[in-house]
């Protein structure tokens, strides 16, 4: 059943979020998703609420899944994923990769944005993952219910993400991947690729026009990957518009969380593919 008909068919409120989810994700990602989004979810750590199948930390205040981070109404509608539920965080608070002036570092850098600051507005660790813009249920009944919630779990602290996890990365990036930065192995609207980003230590590029906007993606040899068309286990690379670093003049791919993440996968880290052999790493890097 499509959204649309599920739509038609009456489901209402964040009841249809399963629906809902897998059809953006469809549309934003341009890629086929096998099983519901939802059904992924529910057996990972970011099903948060009552749900079976859920992870270590728990909200009491509902049994839904997709609502910690979409909403069908009342979306963040600056975030650059879809019907975003959370209120993102301001990029000047991050401290990033470039700081540490690594003369490896060969792209440009653009503020923290994109996919990255919606994964931040959890993973740095300062605002409850119940924080939402529109909790679910009807009116002040549905609201009286989700503030009467409570956290349970070992890596949660009031619903926060506990200090010292690995996944609390907090707002000092400079000890995790790049993000937020030109990718190295090409990729340009233009012609001829600009030279700072044709490194030969990365994998080149391949690029589509889904909707009316160019893409950029890595290619990987992860099962069921269709080499030149977009799946869901390529290392994906997001879109900044020109001016998103000074002196960049046209639309470029960039490095973010969600390139090498997918957080509706049920693979170990949320990686899009197994890391074995260091899979990930090698997907863009020629090491």
């Amino acid at each position: 059943m499509s959204t649309w008909q599920f739509m038609r068919l009456g489901g209402t409120g964040h009841s249809r979020l399963a629906a809902l989810a897998a059809g953006f994700v469809v549309a934003v990602a341009s890629v086929a998703v096998s099983t519901p989004v939802a059904a992924q979810v529910a057996n990972t750590k970011h099903n948060l609420g009552t749900s079976p199948g859920g992870g270590v930390n728990q909200f009491s205040g509902t049994a839904e899944i997709c609502v910690f981070c979409h909403t069908p109404h009342g979306a963040d509608t600056s975030a650059a994923v879809p019907l975003w539920n959370r209120a993102l965080p301001t990029p000047s608070a991050f401290t990033t990769y470039d700081s540490l002036g690594t003369s490896s570092l060969d792209g440009k850098t653009a503020p923290v944005g994109s996919v990255s600051i919606a994964c931040l507005s959890c993973h740095d660790g300062v605002t409850s993952m119940s924080a939402v813009l529109n909790a679910p249920g009807s009116g002040t009944t549905g609201d009286a219910a989700w503030a009467a919630g409570g956290w349970t779990g070992a890596n949660q602290s009031g619903g926060a993400l506990a200090a010292g996890l690995i996944t609390n990365l907090g707002t000092d990036l400079r000890n995790d991947h790049p993000i937020g930065i030109q990718y190295g192995g090409g990729g340009l609207t233009g012609s001829a690729p600009a030279a700072a980003t044709t490194d030969p230590d990365f994998k080149a590029t391949v690029s589509a026009v889904i909707g009316a906007t160019r893409v950029w993606w890595v290619d990987t040899t992860a099962p069921g990957s269709v080499v030149g068309t977009r799946q869901k286990t390529d290392m994906l690379l997001y879109s900044r518009p020109a001016g998103s670093y000074t002196g960049q003049t046209e639309l470029e791919p960039f490095v973010e969380c969600a390139s090498c993440h997918d957080p509706h996968t049920t693979n170990s880290t949320f990686l899009r593919v197994s890391n074995a052999g260091s899979a990930v790493c090698l997907a863009c890097h020629n090491k």
